[in-house]
């Protein structure tokens, strides 16, 4: 099937008299007519339903739905995308293990990493995705065990140059793990230019409506665990709590994704809920249609504020004009995605004027959905950071985040004039 199909047609193939719409499986737990065979589904000696916090038939329609649309062997739905990024890394590490990670990601995610996790023992290296390969090969530890970037950055929009990283990692021994949430696999798909594991929020684009939190974790089934034996003991070593299960010898290619749902989804939770799931597929099914008019409506907007005397800067990857126009042509030759980053003369102050001018564009806490909307990252999401853990992300004090929704791109360009004149 070709990609747009997929995105309406993937995931779930009803049978003779079953639904044609996927179902809501909305039950905690799975009835069965004997103790062994319950016993063999915990054991992982059979495969089936037995109870949602691991497993359930909605949730599994849509992670396989993400799966074939990224090219993966496997996917996993979490309860946001924060919960995606750390199931994907804390899969394979543990205390005393060391991460390297671009420095320009999502404030919440800079946060999980710097803050939190290094509180579970597990230490993170960041690196600007512009560094050179000199620069990242410095990062490397014996001990590290992954390396976490984002593919096209949030605010900031640096392009991330995949392969350049993928090497780096794979020379090293460990996987590379990208979060593909803003170009969405409609305009990249990591996997085919060396990436591991993909993350998304499915919150953003894949939702579409911003009425469902959600993450998941795909896995490119392409990374050879066993090669690497050594680094991943908890993939290549026997799991006493599924009575000596080796999950490299048991799940072969899906060995990675396997161990990520039954056991840290069973220990952990942060499932995703089937209503959850249900919504989010409503999205997939039109999201080969919205992702195009999200970056035409984008790359109208960027050429009115690029012309704009009280524009100080912007960045939009695919203006001609960017630093990050050849790696966008090379990696998202489509589109990129609908948010745009600028600044205004006049600082903060002045965006706060411009933003509060709005009146299509809403000020909101989210971004890449079908309603435009806008942000000042420096005092909302990324408030937590320092002003050189901002300056590392690519989050100055100016900056705003506009995200183009999919309204008529001359109402929302209309509006963008009007702020701008009360400014």
């Amino acid at each position: 099937m070709k990609f747009s199909t997929k995105c309406v047609q993937a995931g779930y193939t009803p049978k003779n008299g079953e639904p044609r719409v996927l179902p809501i499986i909305q039950s905690t737990t799975f009835k069965y007519e004997s103790s062994e065979q319950m016993g063999n589904l915990f054991d992982l000696k059979e495969s089936g339903y037995f109870y949602t916090r691991l497993q359930n038939p909605t949730c599994d329609s849509v992670a396989a739905k993400i799966a074939e649309l990224e090219g993966g062997v496997g996917a996993m739905l979490t309860s946001s995308g924060q919960a995606a990024s750390f199931y994907s890394v804390f899969n394979i590490c543990e205390a005393g293990d060391h991460v390297i990670a671009a420095s320009a990601i999502y404030g919440g995610t800079f946060n999980l990493f710097s803050v939190t996790m290094k509180k579970l023992g597990i230490e993170f290296t960041f690196v600007h995705p512009d560094a050179d390969e000199s620069e990242i090969e410095k990062c490397f530890r014996p001990n590290t065990k992954a390396v976490f970037a984002e593919t096209l950055s949030n605010p900031s929009l640096i392009v991330l140059d995949i392969e350049k990283f993928a090497k780096a990692a794979h020379s090293h021994g460990v996987p590379l793990i990208v979060d593909n949430t803003f170009p969405t696999p409609v305009n990249l798909r990591p996997f085919e230019f060396g990436a591991d594991i993909v993350v998304h929020s499915t919150t953003k684009y894949m939702d579409g409506h911003a009425c469902a939190l959600g993450g998941v974790v795909v896995d490119s089934g392409n990374f050879d665990w066993q090669a690497n034996a050594a680094k991943f003991p908890g993939l290549t070593t026997p799991d006493d709590s599924y009575h000596g299960i080796t999950y490299t010898e048991s799940f072969g290619k899906s060995a990675y994704i396997t161990k990520c749902v039954v056991q840290l989804m069973r220990d952990l939770g942060s499932m995703q809920s089937p209503q959850n799931a249900f919504l989010l597929n409503l999205g997939l099914e039109t999201l080969h249609l919205r992702v195009p008019r999200h970056c035409e409506n984008a790359l109208a907007v960027a050429k009115f504020l690029e012309s704009n005397e009280k524009i100080t800067w912007i960045n939009y990857p695919s203006l001609p004009s960017s630093r990050y126009y050849e790696l966008a042509k090379k990696y998202m030759p489509n589109g990129t995605c609908g948010v745009i980053c600028f600044g205004i003369k006049g600082g903060r102050a002045a965006a706060t004027k411009f933003m509060d001018s709005l009146k299509l564009a809403a000020v909101v806490t989210h971004v890449a959905d079908a309603r435009t909307c806008v942000l000042h990252p420096a005092s909302t999401t990324h408030r937590q950071l320092t002003d050189e853990q901002l300056v590392n992300c690519g989050v100055g004090p100016d900056l705003i985040r506009f995200s183009v929704g999919i309204e008529d791109k001359e109402d929302i360009i209309e509006d963008i004039r009007q702020a701008l004149e009360k400014v």
